[in-house]
């Protein structure tokens, strides 16, 4: 049998994009933050207290390109950049589907997920303005783990909120942060007063990514020398994620792929925006027909079933308040594997671009996502994570649907991280001890 000659499409080392795209230039006037207080349009001073002031100035910019330091595109190399473009014909064989499958490979970073790319870029900033130690959240601990390893590049500290559910399933990602240097706490936690108030009120609660977004900033919002460091929702992550997107793009000219669909997993939105935003600025000048779909968790259906409004992004309300799709602020819930998935909102950016209906979502229970990252393993020989597990399970539907019709479409999914380090979910799968994610 031979093998087909678009089955893994690099770039070498010169191919790291040189500079992010903004989907703000193109989508069209968004909503502003909101000042929590007064609400009122947010100045850049209302951000003072947790992010540095350049994170700040990419935050509110409608540039539509802006450059990559080179210190930051140089270190993008040692996360596996450029990342492969694969084609999954043996899942492809498997489904006996017409439809072309490839998969965006951001599990072959080191950090183990598409983190590190805003993470990196972070650290920089904060380096470059002063600043000894970052604060943040984490869901299932990639974004922590990503933060903790390139502080250590940057000689800045990093404390880690890991929201409790996971904390207490997923021992060896906090192992690993530790490894990296990072400090961890449980969320809610009694480092912070809000924390204390959660476990007071509710202490047996698994946590939410809400509540350790609160205790991050309150954490940062004490010290000047502190700043808080996010890993998805806000503009400056999304920008800073692009160079998948735009990675994705040269490769699909060099193989002559012109897709159908683009499907990446959603839960705040930094691996969907990094994906599909280079593309969609494409579609909105009318340059390709190409539909977009964000995969989410019936565990937080933000997309699907939240509500179009102003919102606050953290739980106790220290943050700003983001124009977004949102299941209410104090929304905790029901703990998954896919922990990354568990946040109560969804990007403005994102949520901008489903409310003028340039892409659409689905959204998937948590057995149906490991049957399909089970189907992945077995066949592509990588296995998924959780998150991930989400977009796999969308692009076999649509593979499917194309089986059903005779269709011969063109599916790119981001495979946004591997799931090495989330093998007692696929036990309790196989055993038959995992529960769905239903709201």
């Amino acid at each position: 049998m031979a093998i087909p000659k678009d089955i893994r499409i690099d770039l070498p080392p010169e191919g790291i994009p040189k500079r992010w795209y903004n989907l703000a230039a193109d989508i069209g006037q968004l909503e502003p933050p909101l000042n929590p207080g007064t609400r009122k349009p947010a100045s850049p001073e209302d951000f003072e207290a947790i992010f540095c002031k350049e994170i700040i100035r990419q935050e509110g910019s409608a540039e539509r390109y802006i450059d990559i330091p080179e210190e930051v595109r140089d270190n993008l190399v040692y996360l596996n950049r450029p990342a492969p473009l694969q084609r999954a014909y043996r899942l492809e064989r498997s489904l006996k589907t017409p439809a072309k499958i490839y998969f965006k490979r951001e599990d072959m970073s080191p950090l183990g997920s598409h983190k590190g790319n805003t993470a990196l870029a972070q650290a920089y900033f904060n380096a470059e303005a002063g600043i000894h130690t970052l604060t943040t959240e984490t869901g299932a601990g990639q974004w922590g783990t990503a933060l903790a390893m390139v502080s250590n590049l940057f000689d800045i500290d990093c404390t880690v909120f890991m929201v409790r559910g996971s904390f207490e399933q997923k021992p060896t990602r906090k192992a690993l942060m530790r490894t990296y240097g990072a400090t961890v706490h449980a969320s809610p936690s009694p480092q912070t007063e809000f924390g204390k108030k959660v476990l007071k009120e509710h202490p047996e609660t698994t946590g939410s990514l809400g509540i350790a977004i609160s205790e991050a900033c309150e954490m940062a919002a004490k010290d000047p020398n502190i700043c808080y460091s996010l890993g998805s929702v806000l503009n400056h992550v999304m920008l800073h994620q692009t160079v998948i997107g735009q990675e994705t793009m040269e490769q699909m000219r060099i193989g002559g792929i012109e897709p159908d669909y683009l499907i990446a997993c959603a839960g705040g939105g930094s691996n969907f925006g990094g994906f599909a935003f280079p593309m969609l600025g494409e579609k909105i000048q009318g340059r390709t027909d190409c539909q977009f779909i964000a995969a989410e968790s019936k565990a937080a259906p933000s997309l699907t079933e939240g509500e179009f409004k102003y919102d606050f992004g953290d739980t106790a309300g220290f943050t700003p308040l983001l124009m977004m799709y949102t299941l209410g602020q104090e929304f905790i819930p029901k703990g998954i594997h896919a922990g990354g998935l568990r946040y109560h909102g969804m990007a403005p950016l994102v949520s901008a671009a489903m409310d003028k209906g340039l892409i659409t979502a689905r959204a998937y229970e948590q057995l149906e996502t490991f049957e399909a990252g089970m189907a992945f393993a077995r066949t592509e020989g990588m296995v998924p994570a959780p998150e991930s597990c989400h977009a796999v399970k969308a692009a076999i539907d649509i593979a499917l649907e194309c089986k059903e019709k005779k269709e011969e479409k063109t599916i790119v999914f981001c495979m946004s991280g591997h799931g090495m380090l989330d093998l007692y979910g696929y036990e309790q799968y196989l055993d038959g001890t995992m529960q769905d994610s239903s709201v």
